[in-house]
């Protein structure tokens, strides 16, 4: 009998899970939080970061990683999440990420939005591989918003509240299609910054959006970054 050949049908990723948070509960630690933020790469809006501490007994089910989420199931955790866990946002504007970088401005946004929760955490799981000024114990996870499910707790209300305010941007700013594309590099995007050119909304210190108000107004590089 010829042996069996193995499933082509690569395994579904496993989800988030409570394991750091509950051992670290167990040994009389304080609050968690997990933190996360959406927006690090789109040509405009700001960086959305958030911080949640879960409750360990109101977990609400189907947590997971929000890329992994459809828009509808990241609609509904948010509201379930925010009616039972401690949240606090963040947001770096475009203003800050030209002037900072787009790290600096993600890691100030991550803090800033950690410092907001109504109860200090005693530790925080941050999404990457870099730490944030908090007062409390910090931990960096790469690909932190599969591991553990405070961290993709905070990537859904990030992405989420994101989402909500580029959806905003788009009926402030018709033709550039922010509701649709979220601000990122998509080719309708890019096209609509050569035809219109970029908004406010825009973040200056990406090439393309450089680009973009070079060809535009005939500023030349160092130009534009005085601008």
């Amino acid at each position: 009998m010829a042996p069996r050949k193995p499933s082509s049908t690569p395994s579904a990723p496993p989800k988030p899970t409570f394991a750091r948070e509950r051992a670290w509960l167990a040994r009389g630690g304080g609050p968690v939080a997990g933190c996360d933020e959406a927006g690090r790469g789109p040509l405009a809006g700001p960086v959305v970061a958030a911080a949640v501490i879960l409750d360990p007994k109101r977990i609400p089910r189907g947590i997971d990683d929000s890329k992994r989420l459809t828009p509808e199931r990241r609609e509904a955790l948010f509201d379930k999440i925010c009616g039972s866990a401690m949240v606090a946002v963040a947001i770096a504007s475009t203003a800050r990420i030209d002037r900072d970088n787009i790290l600096r401005a993600s890691l100030w946004a991550m803090a800033r939005a950690v410092r907001g929760l109504p109860e200090a955490p005693a530790r925080v799981l941050v999404d990457g591989r870099d730490g944030i000024d908090v007062a409390c114990i910090c931990e960096p996870l790469i690909g932190g918003d599969g591991l553990a499910v405070s961290i993709a707790a905070a990537s859904i209300v990030a992405k989420v509240t994101r989402d909500r305010l580029m959806m905003r941007l788009g009926d402030a700013c018709p033709g550039y299609g922010f509701e649709q594309h979220m601000g990122y590099a998509v080719p309708a995007h890019l096209a609509a910054l050569r035809q219109l050119g970029p908004t406010v909304h825009h973040r200056r210190s990406f090439a393309p959006v450089a680009a973009a108000w070079e060809t535009r107004l005939g500023l030349s590089q160092p130009d534009l970054a005085l601008a």
